[in-house]
């Protein structure tokens, strides 16, 4: 790191930042444990989250409630079949000066210009749509009349999809869902969960979030997860587990070349670094280890890897694909071994 001693207390300080804003999210949330997490690992290490669940599971609740306690600009899109690009990212609009009566066009922002951006349903909305999204996600900026507005920092977008309902839905191609960061499971609650949910809300009480970091810190503490460093035998690790889901590559396991038909790509190798820099951070830790890469993998790699007819026939999917790949990918010290 580049100044150890500032870097190990900042990386302290955002170990601590994490358990007061679980702690917030706790006045609102009941349970999730698994998928806050995730989504906090995906905004220090700047990247876009796709929650897939099914309706009522208070998906909406818990995003506004993580911009509340983080200070952020949030602002929700429901994405609908009639959605244009321009209600995502602005239009030019004819206005008149007051003083000298003149009309120009001038750009009216549209809701993505936001800190944290819940788009709700994202594969109810054309392709077209999909891709003025998912472009602003990657650039980090919107053109419009030739000319180029950067959006706000930091910026986020957590998209969700409903995974049962497919009638009427566009869904989105592998290489838009490769965008994403994370795929993130939401389930169902524990039956005691549920017994909490109903009570909570069902009463009159309305819990105040208060907030626990601002914008101005959550960049800073992103330039800090990116300074972590990560020793080579991870590195190695990481590199081996993505080259392990391609089919056509000659070290894969034989159970991928037979049911893969699709591996993940570089993104996905890139994306286990900079999340698994995050998660030891969000623990307070200032090295990377296995049982982070391994953790985030499930998130990373769900996305990423298609499973082949003969999979599919057998009921597999691609979280079973990659539960049996980190059994069968030896973690560095047995590679060592086998290596020697």
């Amino acid at each position: 790191m580049t100044d150890n001693t500032d870097d190990v207390k900042a990386v302290k300080q955002l170990g601590e930042a994490r358990d007061a804003i679980v702690k917030e999210l706790r006045k609102t949330i009941v349970g999730m444990d698994e998928v806050i997490d995730e989504m906090m690992i995906a905004i220090f290490a700047r990247g876009h989250c796709l929650l897939v669940g099914v309706p009522g599971l208070a998906k909406t609740l818990l995003v506004s409630s993580l911009a509340e306690t983080m200070s952020l600009g949030f602002k929700r899109i429901q994405f609908t079949p009639d959605l244009m690009p321009s209600d995502i990212t602005g239009t030019e609009l004819l206005q008149e000066d007051p003083e000298t009566h003149q009309r120009r066009f001038m750009f009216q922002k549209g809701p993505v210009f936001t800190n944290l951006l819940l788009a709700d349903e994202i594969n109810r909305t054309p392709p077209k749509t999909q891709a003025a999204l998912l472009e602003a996600m990657q650039e980090k900026r919107v053109s419009s009349g030739g000319e180029e507005y950067k959006l706000d920092a930091p910026f986020f977008v957590l998209a969700t999809q409903n995974p049962i309902e497919q009638e009427g839905t566009y869904p989105l191609p592998e290489a838009q869902l490769d965008r994403f960061l994370f795929n993130i499971r939401v389930k169902y609650p524990s039956h005691a969960e549920e017994l909490d949910i109903m009570k909570s809300v069902t009463s009159d009480e309305v819990p105040e979030v208060r907030e626990v970091v601002d914008a101005k810190a959550i960049l800073e503490f992103q330039h800090v997860v990116r300074r972590i460093p990560v020793a080579d035998p991870i590195f190695e690790y990481a590199a081996r587990l993505v080259r392990a889901t391609r089919p056509d590559e000659p070290d894969a396991p034989e159970f991928v070349k037979k049911l893969m038909s699709w591996g993940a790509g570089p993104r996905a190798s890139l994306n286990l670094i900079l999340a698994g820099k995050a998660r030891a951070a969000l623990r307070g830790r200032c090295h990377v280890s296995e049982d982070d890469i391994r953790a985030i993998a499930p998130p990373i790699l769900r996305h990423r890897i298609i499973p082949s007819f003969a999979a599919r026939s057998e009921g597999m999917t691609p979280d079973t694909l990659v539960e049996r790949l980190l059994k069968e990918v030896p973690a560095g010290d047995t590679a060592r071994r086998k290596a020697g």
